[in-house]
């Protein structure tokens, strides 16, 4: 018994100590924290945005214009928020007890901690004045400060203040902004569908944004309306009537264009959410944003107001953009054409059954009922890789795609972010045929490997996020290997000659080298979307052109996408010279060679043969080849000089010999005549279809021809005997029969 007794002292001691501990530990790490009551409202001086130079953007942050009041609301607004954040917000001290001990439960079950019980006055703390670390110490300065908060103000006042702080996504602070946005309304103007919609972004505006991703803002939002009809804050025929109203399809107050603060918010949105962070206290943003060249953007692209446009300039360097203009923000459309060197040629020269030389049969030709056609309605014969790409044939590149295989192709794709549906693995994705397609952002991205020596960086619009001066994100500079520095040469050697010679021939007259390639998607009604994404070793510049609705248009690739992509690239060229920074070529691997090929092997029997040391330049082309596929065999034309035989025979009394035309070679040739007493030189010259020669009466002839070339005697051609010899007839039968046999 005293045993127990000392038991228990000892345990009340303990817990004595423990409490004394506690209690100390509470006040050393909460002693200096205060409430800071000019945190609770956001205003433009906590947003801060900077550009490269490390100066303040002017920030247009819709949100930050005006505030809601509470009295102001409609009662279903204020019921979507509490019923979806905090039920017994009205109840509580700020602090729900049922639904900590609910959340402990769940998660010692689980052995997890992912349910949370924060309640609404406690997310405005987290929001304004806690770092993003999670600790024992923040938790405790958490608890105090909500304390302080409740003490403080009204539940209406945190409420309000609440909704007037809160992060929605789409560079909207507040439910003023908000509500602005998304429906082009006043916070009082919300019907029950839109506060729905709205209570559900809070917890993942990225997520559940209804422009990214409708499906599931309608489950969100069902979601909603389910806790709010479960608390008796709406009817069956309330909840009903909302979930069936339509979710808006984009910002209905969206300027024409948009630029890089959307893009940067909407990256924002995402690095929120992989990184659970909280958007409150003084945010700094640090970004490549380029503010003189986004002028200049927006002032080439002012002209086409009838048309839906997006601009991309991308810092190669970096790995980060500088400046943009989009009047549908990062939508999806389809590729066209300028899925061809990401996912055809490239592929094919990485797995080593391509070479920019390789000739490839353009015809006429079906694959189990799928037949492409070229843009010009034309087949081209032999034509080689390089021009297949430069003139965007279509039939060599779906041929290739088969030789490579649509899932090795798909498995690049994968590597530069481009994933491809299964149910989009056809031949027909050599074209750009799929059912969602990509953004620009994304296909410039992917492009920017070809600038980085096959490697994919995941380039963006933010480089650094600071909260309080505490740095809470910054941008990881790796990169992912998915072509050889060979294979992405060679591509851009190609491309180059696209804007050379090209359908992007319009960019042939900058004064620095530069690769390009464009693409444009169609029906037989007109095109719907027109691409060029053109880059140096500096930068890539993507433009896109057509209609959100897919209303056809008269642009192609080529034309106006690849003019204004000219006036880029001119203005930052002109930049670059006014800084004393060339631009410089691309770099070439150690394992690129450029090789002469005979071009009279490739013309006429399509084959690849080295050019022999002797033939002269007008015999032979140069191309790009990785060391490790360069042809084996070498052409002996013009060292081995050697001919097809030509024919023989007699006319007029002349030995009539003629040559092919197709050996119109640079050859010399000697002819000689044997009669089988005297051999002589009857011609030496150079070509000539036809030779004759003057003959004699009653002798057999023999000619042989030996081609020549640097002095180089080639293999002697000796054509069939000729006779000029008077050959006695012998009679026909019938004679034979009408006389004696004997006679003869």
């Amino acid at each position: 018994m005293k045993l127990l007794r000392k038991l228990i002292y000892l345990f009340l001691l303990l817990l004595l100590f423990g409490a004394i501990f506690a209690f100390g530990y509470y006040y050393a790490v909460t002693k200096n924290v205060r409430l800071e009551h000019e945190k609770l409202t956001v205003h433009h001086r906590n947003i801060l945005v900077y550009d490269q130079e490390n100066c303040v953007v002017k920030n247009n942050t819709t949100a930050l214009s005006s505030s809601v009041h509470f009295n102001a609301l409609n009662k279903h607004t204020v019921d979507a928020f509490v019923y979806t954040e905090d039920k017994r917000f009205f109840e509580h001290s700020g602090f729900d007890v049922k639904r900590i001990a609910k959340a402990a439960f769940n998660n010692a079950k689980a052995r997890s901690f992912k349910e949370g019980a924060s309640t609404i006055s406690q997310q405005l703390i987290k929001n304004t004045h806690l770092s993003q670390e999670k600790t024992l110490k923040r938790k405790l300065r958490e608890w105090k400060l909500t304390r302080q908060l409740e003490k403080y103000y009204s539940k209406e006042q945190i409420l309000e203040k609440y909704l007037n702080t809160i992060y929605f996504g789409h560079n909207c602070f507040g439910l003023h902004a908000a509500a602005n946005f998304y429906f082009d309304k006043t916070p009082e103007e919300l019907t029950l569908a839109d506060s729905a919609i709205l209570a559900g972004l809070v917890k993942s505006p990225n997520n559940y944004s209804p422009f990214k991703h409708p499906e599931a803002c309608k489950q969100r939002k069902q979601t909603v309306l389910q806790l709010m009809h479960a608390n008796g804050a709406i009817t069956k025929n309330e909840w009903t009537a909302a979930q069936n109203a339509p979710l808006p399809l984009r910002p209905l107050n969206s300027k024409k264009n948009t630029g890089f603060m959307d893009f940067l918010f909407d990256e924002l949105d995402s690095i929120t959410e992989t990184q659970n962070l909280k958007l409150g206290g003084k945010i700094e943003i640090f970004t490549a944003f380029d503010p003189i060249l986004q002028e200049k953007i927006e002032e080439i692209t002012k002209n086409f107001e009838n048309l839906d446009k997006s601009v991309l300039v991308l810092d190669g360097e970096k790995h980060a953009y500088k400046a943009c203009v989009s009047t549908l923000g990062n939508v999806c459309r389809l590729p066209g054409s300028v899925i061809k060197p990401l996912l055809v040629y490239t592929p094919a020269f990485e797995e080593r059954l391509l070479v920019p030389a390789t000739p490839i049969l353009d015809e006429k030709i079906n694959f189990g009922g799928y037949a492409p056609e070229n843009y010009d309605g034309k087949f081209h014969g032999y034509v080689s890789a390089r021009e297949c790409v430069e003139k965007s044939l279509n039939v060599p590149a779906v041929k290739v795609l088969q030789s490579v295989g649509v899932e090795k192709a798909a498995s690049y794709m994968q590597k530069l972010n481009l994933p491809i549906a299964r149910e989009d693995y056809s031949l027909a994705l050599a074209l750009g045929g799929m059912k969602k397609g990509f953004t620009l952002k994304d296909l410039s991205n992917a492009y920017s490997a070809f600038q980085n020596g096959g490697n994919y960086f995941e380039c963006g619009f933010i480089n650094e996020i600071r909260i309080d001066g505490v740095s809470v994100y910054k941008k990881a500079i790796r990169s992912q290997k998915v072509f050889s520095e060979e294979s992405a040469y060679l591509m851009t050697d190609i491309l180059k000659s696209t804007a050379k010679y090209g359908t992007a021939k319009k960019l042939r007259t900058l004064p620095f080298p530069i690769a390009a390639k464009t693409g444009t998607v169609g029906t037989e009604k007109g095109n719907t979307d027109a691409y060029s994404i053109s880059y140096t070793a500096k930068d890539c510049v993507s433009v896109w052109l057509g209609n959100a609705d897919n209303a056809p248009m008269e642009h192609t690739g080529g034309g106006m996408p690849c003019n204004l992509s000219y006036q880029i690239h001119e203005y930052l060229y002109k930049r670059y010279q006014e800084a004393g920074q060339p631009i410089p070529d691309f770099k070439k691997p150690i394992g690129i060679t450029r090789i002469a090929l005979d071009k009279t092997a490739y013309y006429d029997t399509h084959t690849m043969l080295l050019a022999d040391e002797l033939s002269p330049p007008e015999f032979q082309f140069e191309e790009v080849f990785s060391k490790s596929m360069i042809p084996l065999k070498k052409s002996d034309i013009f060292s081995n000089p050697s001919i097809i035989p030509p024919t023989i025979s007699i006319e007029n009394g002349k030995v009539k010999i003629q040559f092919f035309s197709a050996q119109n070679m640079p050859y010399q040739y000697k002819i000689v005549r044997y009669d089988y007493a005297t051999h002589t030189t009857v011609y030496e010259g150079g070509y000539q279809e036809i030779i004759y020669d003057e003959i004699e009466e009653n002798k057999h002839y023999q000619y042989t021809v030996i081609p020549i070339c640097n002095g180089v005697q080639g293999k002697p051609i000796t054509l069939p005997i000729v006779s000029t010899k008077n050959t006695p007839t012998l009679p026909s039968k019938e004679e034979i029969l009408e006389k004696n046999w004997w006679e003869y």
